[in-house]
C-alpha cells in the first residue's frame, strides 16, 4: 500500500528576438515593494489570535516575515506580517523524512529523489532495494539508510517468497522519522517538532482504525521488533505514543511530487504541516527541484503565495482535491483530518457551484446546479427552466461515480478496460448535461487524458493527437472553471495542453474545413495549431512563474515551457518568412 493509495483509500535553441525573458524577483524573506494593502475581508481580527511562542531552534526554516499563532476558528497556523505577492516563495525547507513509492525506487534516486540518469543509477549493494543518482547522494542518505538497509534485508529474508515487495513508502517514512529522531535525540529541536504535530489519537474514527493498526504492525516488524514496548529505544515508551506518532504521520504527511506533480512518494515537514487548511487556499506545498544548492537539500519542500497575499493573513494551503463538490471535500476531510471545514468556498450561497453543475436544457446559457435527490427541483438560474429529467440525471451521476471508482482501480491493472470506461461514461454525462468542471465527469476526463498520453502509439497518429488535444481543452476549460489562475495543478493542466498542440502533426489536413464537424473546428491544423500552441504556452508559463515560484522560474516545467516558446518563435518566423517569399516571388496578377 503506497502513500497515494493509503489516502486515496481514506479519501474515497536561444532566439535574441524572443519574448519570453527571465523572471526578476526578490527572493523569500525580503520586503517586497507592492502596492497590496490590508484586507480587512481576508483577517480575522487580532482579539482572536494569540501568537505563539517556542523553544529558540524550532521552526527555524520559518522567516521573519510570518509568524506562528493560534485562532479562534483554525487553531494553530502561520500569519504573514507583509505583503506577499502572487509567485513569491514564502517558505523554503528540507523534508524532515520522505520515502518513494515501490514503483518509483528504481526509477528515481532514494536520496535527492531525482529521475534516473540515461546512464543509469547506482544501486544499493546490500538491500538491492534503493537507488542513488551517484556516490554523493549515496554518502548523503547513508545516516539514514543504513537503518534502512539493514531492515530491508530483514524483511527479504524472513519474505516466504522471493517476489516480496519492500514495505510501503508510508511504512518507510515512518521508519526514517523513528530513526532520524533517535539520531537527533529525545530533546533535541526535530523531536520537539514531531512531538508538536497535530495528532487526532483521541477521536480517531472507526473507518480510520485499519488504516492505523497496519501501520502500526508493519513498522513494528519492520524495526525488527516484537512488539511495541520495544519501541522505548525510539523515543516511544507505551502503545499510545506509538498511535500518536501514526496519527501525527497521517495528519501531517504530504505527497512528494515530481516537477509535473506526480506522485512519487511520502514526506513529512513539521514546519510546513503548522499551516491549516482551506478550499480555497492563497498558497500551495511543492517540491520545485529548482533552487537547492546541493543534492543534500533535497526533497526540497517551498510554499508558494499563488494569489496576493496581505498583512495579517492567514497563510493557507489546501489538504485535498478542491475540484471535488462540496460534500465530497468535507467527508474526505472529516476521514482523515477529523474536521469540518467552515472556508468561504464551503459556506458559500453561490448556486451553482461549478463542481455540481449541469447546462439549461433550453440552451438559454445558463446552469442549473445538480439535483441531490429524486425530489429536488432544479431550476435553471437564468432563465427558470425547469429541469424534467431528475430521475436520469441521478442515474448518469451514480453511473459516472462508479464508473471513474473502477477506471481508477483499473489504469494500473487493467488498462484497456480503464480507458474504454472513460471513453463510454463521458459522453453520456456529456449528454446528460453536466459542464466541462462538473463532477464526475472532470474526473473521468483527467482520467482519460492520462491514459490518452500513456497510450500514445508509436509513431503517433493524427487521430489519437487530435483527441488527446481536444480531451486537454476539455480539462483546462473544466479546472479554469473552479482553480485560480496561479494554481499549480491548472498550470500543469494549461503547459500539457500547451505542448500536445505543440507537437508535429503526423498527418496535417489539407483542407481544415473539410471533415467531421467535430474535427472541422478544433484543433485547428498547420500555421493556426502552431500559432494556438505558443499563446498556450505563453499563458502556461504565465501561469507556472505563479504557482511554482518566480524565483524558480515556474520550476523544471516553467523553464521547459519557455524552451518551447523560444523554439517556437523561432519556428513561427521561419513559416511567416516563407509566406513573404512566396507572395514576392508570385507575378502581380497571377494567382496560383
Amino acid at each position: 500500500m503506497s502513500f497515494s493509495d493509503l489516502k486515496s483509500a481514506r479519501n474515497n535553441k536561444s532566439y535574441v528576438k524572443s519574448s519570453v525573458n527571465c523572471p526578476t524577483s526578490s527572493t523569500s524573506g525580503e520586503p517586497v515593494e507592492s502596492g497590496l494593502e490590508q484586507n480587512a475581508e481576508n483577517v480575522e481580527p487580532k482579539a482572536t489570535q494569540d501568537r505563539l511562542s517556542f523553544e529558540e531552534g524550532m521552526y527555524s526554516s520559518l522567516p521573519s516575515s510570518v509568524e506562528i499563532r493560534r485562532s479562534t476558528s483554525n487553531g494553530r497556523g502561520i500569519w504573514t506580517l507583509r505583503p506577499i505577492r502572487a509567485g513569491e516563495s514564502i517558505i523554503v525547507t528540507k523534508a524532515f523524512a520522505a520515502s518513494l513509492s515501490n514503483q518509483n525506487l528504481p526509477s528515481y534516486c532514494s536520496s535527492c529523489f531525482a529521475p534516473a540518469d540515461p546512464n543509469g543509477m547506482q544501486r544499493c549493494t546490500k538491500c538491492r532495494a534503493a537507488y542513488y543518482c551517484d556516490s554523493i547522494c549515496q554518502t548523503n542518505d547513508w545516516a539514514i539508510h543504513k537503518h534502512e538497509c539493514s531492515s530491508l534485508q530483514q524483511w527479504f529474508q524472513a519474505a516466504p517468497s522471493k517476489d516480496i515487495l519492500p514495505p510501503s513508502d508510508a511504512v518507510r517514512c515512518l521508519s526514517r522519522m523513528v530513526w532520524k529522531r533517535q539520531r537527533k535525540g529525545p530533546g533535541s529541536v526535530q523531536a520537539k517538532e514531531i512531538a508538536n504535530m497535530q495528532s487526532n489519537r483521541s477521536s480517531l474514527k472507526p473507518s480510520a482504525y485499519e488504516t492505523h493498526t497496519y501501520l502500526a504492525h508493519s513498522l513494528v516488524q519492520f524495526l525488527g521488533l516484537t512488539n511495541p514496548a520495544e519501541m522505548a529505544e525510539y523515543g516511544l515508551a507505551s502503545a499510545a505514543d506509538l498511535v500518536d506518532l501514526i496519527s501525527r504521520f497521517v495528519t501531517n504527511t504530504f505527497s512528494v511530487t515530481d516537477p509535473a506533480l506526480t506522485a512519487l512518494g511520502a514526506a513529512v515537514s513539521p514546519v510546513i504541516a503548522l499551516i491549516n487548511h482551506s478550499c480555497e487556499p492563497n498558497a500551495a506545498v511543492i517540491f520545485p527541484r529548482a533552487t537547492a544548492d546541493s543534492k543534500s537539500q533535497e526533497p526540497s519542500m517551498q510554499v508558494i503565495a499563488i494569489r496576493d497575499i496581505y498583512p495579517q493573513e492567514e497563510i493557507l494551503t489546501s489538504y485535498i482535491d478542491t475540484t471535488l463538490p462540496t460534500d465530497l471535500r468535507q467527508a474526505a476531510l472529516q476521514e482523515t483530518y477529523n474536521f469540518t471545514c467552515t472556508c468561504s468556498l464551503c459556506t458559500s450561497s453561490a448556486d451553482p457551484d461549478p463542481r455540481q453543475a449541469m447546462n439549461c436544457p433550453k440552451n438559454c446559457g445558463g446552469l442549473c446546479p445538480l439535483p441531490l435527490d429524486e425530489d429536488s427541483l432544479i431550476r435553471c438560474i437564468k432563465c427558470n427552466a425547469l429541469v424534467k429529467s431528475v430521475d436520469a440525471m441521478l442515474d448518469a451521476l451514480r453511473v459516472g461515480q462508479e464508473g471513474l471508482d473502477k477506471a481508477t482501480k483499473l489504469q494500473n491493472i487493467d488498462f484497456a478496460k480503464s480507458i474504454q470506461l472513460t471513453s463510454n461514461l463521458m459522453p453520456i454525462l456529456t449528454s446528460a448535461g453536466l459542464i466541462p468542471s462538473s463532477h464526475p465527469l472532470l474526473g473521468l476526463s483527467r482520467l482519460h487524458q492520462s491514459l490518452l498520453t500513456a497510450s500514445f502509439p508509436s509513431p503517433p497518429t493524427q487521430d489519437h493527437l487530435d483527441e488527446t488535444i481536444r480531451t486537454a481543452t476539455k480539462n483546462v476549460a473544466g479546472l479554469g472553471a473552479i482553480l485560480h489562475e496561479g494554481h499549480p495543478v491548472l498550470a500543469i493542466a494549461v503547459a500539457e495542453l500547451g505542448k500536445l498542440l505543440a507537437v508535429d502533426e503526423p498527418s496535417p489536413r489539407a483542407n481544415p474545413n473539410v471533415g467531421p464537424p467535430a474535427q472541422m473546428m478544433y484543433p485547428p491544423s498547420g500555421f493556426p495549431r502552431l500559432k494556438l500552441a505558443y499563446e498556450t504556452l505563453l499563458r502556461a508559463r504565465k501561469m507556472l512563474l505563479i504557482g511554482f515560484g518566480v524565483v524558480n522560474e515556474g520550476g523544471e516545467v516553467g523553464k521547459g515551457i519557455r524552451e518551447m516558446i523560444v523554439g517556437l518563435e523561432k519556428e513561427m518566423d521561419v513559416f511567416s518568412q516563407g509566406v513573404r517569399n512566396v507572395v514576392e516571388d508570385t507575378p502581380k496578377g497571377k494567382k496560383r
